[in-house]
């Protein structure tokens, strides 16, 4: 059976109660808070503010954490609120880049099983 499809969190208290109450992981392209919920199922925002850049840069940076977080739903247990904040360097990054710093900070931070990013390491490294 398929997971269901993360809602959206959009509330501005939800997203103060993430930046004040939730665990944060910083990197060079995102900060990700998260916190765990009841209501079983993941709820995710994204910020990007006006430094980032005009329009089109906040939106390129908006499409390339919800993709690079829809790849890594599958393998998040749990549910949580997630809330992601793009920085400067994000609208120059790669959407790997992107995936890459979020599957660290989703290991850092427990949502994400260790034994997979293992897994995957060494595929990545045999496909190699």
């Amino acid at each position: 059976m398929a997971k269901s499809k993360a809602t959206v969190l959009n509330q501005n208290k939800d997203f103060r109660t993430l930046y004040y109450r939730g665990k944060s992981q910083v990197g060079p392209c995102l900060v990700t808070y998260v916190r765990k919920n009841r209501l079983g199922v993941c709820r995710v925002g994204i910020t990007t503010g006006k430094k980032i850049g005009k329009a089109t840069a906040r939106n390129r940076c908006r499409r390339l954490i919800r993709e690079a977080y829809r790849l890594l739903r599958p393998s998040i247990e749990g549910s949580w609120d997630i809330v992601f904040v793009a920085r400067t360097r994000t609208a120059n990054s790669s959407m790997q880049q992107v995936k890459k710093t979020m599957e660290a900070h989703f290991c850092a931070l427990s949502l994400l099983p260790t034994t997979s990013l293992k897994r995957r390491n060494t595929d990545e490294n045999a496909s190699s």
